[in-house]
């Protein structure tokens, strides 16, 4: 199947995850879930307990991460996933940051 234009535009997020995704793995799982489609960004520990996080990449690969993102690692319960900006510089891989 070929992928549309619009899937393969360029398209970058700030996300905010909440629910209970700290102390389950959460940041290591997005690390490698992000990677695994070719995504640039970052993810970090808020000290709220939420995680916040940027995906840069191919429309349609940030898009199928904000649905992953809704389930999570099996222990995981997101609550929600909020974008908080659109557009911005990723940087050049993917990385897990300190908490915030």
């Amino acid at each position: 199947m070929n992928a549309s234009r619009n899937d393969l535009e360029e398209r970058t997020v700030r996300v905010l995850i909440t629910g209970r995704v700290q102390g389950v793995a959460y940041r290591v799982w997005v690390e490698r879930t992000a990677t695994s489609l070719g995504l640039r960004g970052w993810v970090r520990n808020l000290r709220d307990g939420s995680v916040e996080a940027l995906f840069s990449g191919a429309r349609a690969n940030v898009d199928g991460m904000l649905q992953r993102c809704r389930e999570g690692p099996p222990a995981a319960k997101v609550s929600e996933v909020t974008i908080l900006e659109e557009g911005g510089t990723a940087p050049v891989r993917f990385a897990i940051l300190s908490t915030a």
